[in-house]
This record gives C-alpha cells, structure tokens and sequence, in this order.
C-alpha cells in the first residue's frame, strides 16, 4: 500500500453506503475507501459501490467497514492485508445495523438475490 492510498485522518462518509441510500437500495457488506472515506458496498452486494468507486476514482485501497473487521485490500495489486493504519472513527457502521442492511430495505428474498 502507498502512502498516498490511505489518508487516516478523513472519516467515513456516512454509516451505509452512499450510493444505496442515494437510491433507497441495501447491501450485504460495507467497504471504507481509504483515501476519501466513501463507504460502498461488497462486491457481493446486488450493486457493488466500492469496486465502482474504486473505478471511478482510482482510489486502489479499501478497508472492510463491518463491525470486529480491519482487513484492507488493494485493487491494484490484489493483495489483502489483515493490518494497517488506524482510520478516524468509527471504524465501522453501527453495531446495530444489520447484516444485509440497512433495516426496511432488504428485500426477505435477499439471500436467493445474492446467489
């Protein structure tokens, strides 16, 4: 990971994913850019966010954003890494929040969705 990748003093944009609240949409799994803090979905979420921010942007690192998580992957080299710098708080959506989320959107056939 490059310095220039992870810039630990920007927070998270929010506690979902951008995109998916923007449309009313959920996820499974949230990942944290560690460059800009967008937060956005898993690549096995339906719209997966972080990989087309990653697209978009460049940014090549992310961070997962689930509770008790602290992996970072890098889209360029492929390479996951189970250690790196602290980012500003928090460190991961709410405990609360369920898994797929967020609560209301998630439709009760999600796991068929995700297959």
């Amino acid at each position: 990971m490059t310095d220039t990748a992870i810039d630990p003093t920007v927070p998270p944009s929010g506690t979902g994913c951008v995109e998916c609240d923007d449309v009313g949409g959920w996820w499974f799994h949230l990942r944290r850019c560690t460059q800009c803090g967008h937060i956005g979905c898993c690549d096995d979420s339906p719209a997966k966010h972080a990989t087309a921010h990653h697209e978009a942007t460049g940014h090549p690192v992310i961070r997962s954003f689930e509770p008790d998580e602290s992996w970072f992957w890098n889209y360029d080299t492929q390479e996951l890494s189970e250690a790196g710098p602290e980012l500003a708080p928090p460190a991961a959506h709410p405990a609360d929040q369920p898994v797929p989320g967020p609560t209301g959107r998630v439709p009760a056939n999600w796991a068929q969705i995700l297959l």
